[in-house]
């Protein structure tokens, strides 16, 4: 397959921006997306021209850390798939194919495609965890909790924090992240000890960091790669009220 590219060059947060044309030559379509840079990264190398720069770890689809917006949809056109488990056969010879960074104020560009997401690991570090003392490690039936409630949790912690949620969104949320952080401990028992506090200071620090807020556009719930749901985003707004109301 031969390709035609336009990716964002960026030097660094205070460079303008914009993007250039490359072309991807006699790639596979057994390649993931990621390889297919490569490629073009080993020819632009060996054309003395500098590399694009993208984010990538596990290449696995666990980690998030492979955020790019290809033809306007963050990690591209396959549902519930990130860029690094996107493979090239979903594109066709010829295609012209454009390539950015996540969109967001609280997502400033690094250089290329990268961009910080630290804003997402404020939220976490604000409440994002229990500190419940659990003395000697317990059996694991000890502590009963209904299928139904365990099942929405973990459907809760499939959230891999990539931020496609926030690229997608026009008003530049985070709430369906948040949302999913806050649910998934607030199902359990283990959560339900710090969740009024919790709720609150990691909205709050959601809103501190430049995220805006759910006017139920459901374009998070689209472009997920873990198909977490916007009923999740209910569930967060019902935990707060509570915790509102509780208070004296």
């Amino acid at each position: 397959m031969d390709l035609f590219l336009y990716v964002w060059r960026q030097s660094g947060p205070e460079d303008k921006g914009s993007l250039e044309q490359y072309q991807a030559r006699d790639i596979s379509p057994d390649m993931s997306f990621l390889e297919m840079l490569d490629e073009v990264n080993e020819e632009l190398t060996r054309e003395g021209r500098e590399p694009i720069a993208f984010d990538h770890d596990c290449r696995e689809g666990i980690c998030g850390s492979c955020s790019q917006v290809i033809n306007g949809i963050p990690h591209g056109p396959q549902e519930k798939t990130t860029v690094c488990q996107l493979h090239m056969r979903h594109f066709r010879d010829g295609d012209t194919i454009y390539i950015e960074p996540w969109r967001a104020r609280a997502f400033p560009v690094i250089k290329d495609l990268i961009v910080d997401r630290s804003s997402l690991d404020r939220i976490i570090q604000a409440g994002g965890y229990v500190s419940v003392h659990t003395g000697g490690v317990p059996d694991a039936n000890a502590v009963l909790i209904p299928k139904t409630d365990a099942e929405k949790a973990m459907d809760a912690a499939e959230c891999i924090g990539c931020g496609a949620c926030v690229a997608a969104c026009p008003n530049g949320s985070a709430m369906l992240f948040t949302a999913a952080k806050v649910t998934h401990l607030a199902m359990l028992p283990q959560g339900r000890v710090e969740a009024a506090r919790r709720v609150c200071v990691m909205t709050e620090a959601m809103l501190r960091e430049g995220f805006g807020n759910c006017s139920n556009h459901y374009e998070c719930q689209s472009v997920c790669p873990k198909g977490i749901k916007v009923s999740f985003i209910a569930k967060l707004n019902r935990e707060y009220l509570k915790s509102v109301a509780d208070k004296p």
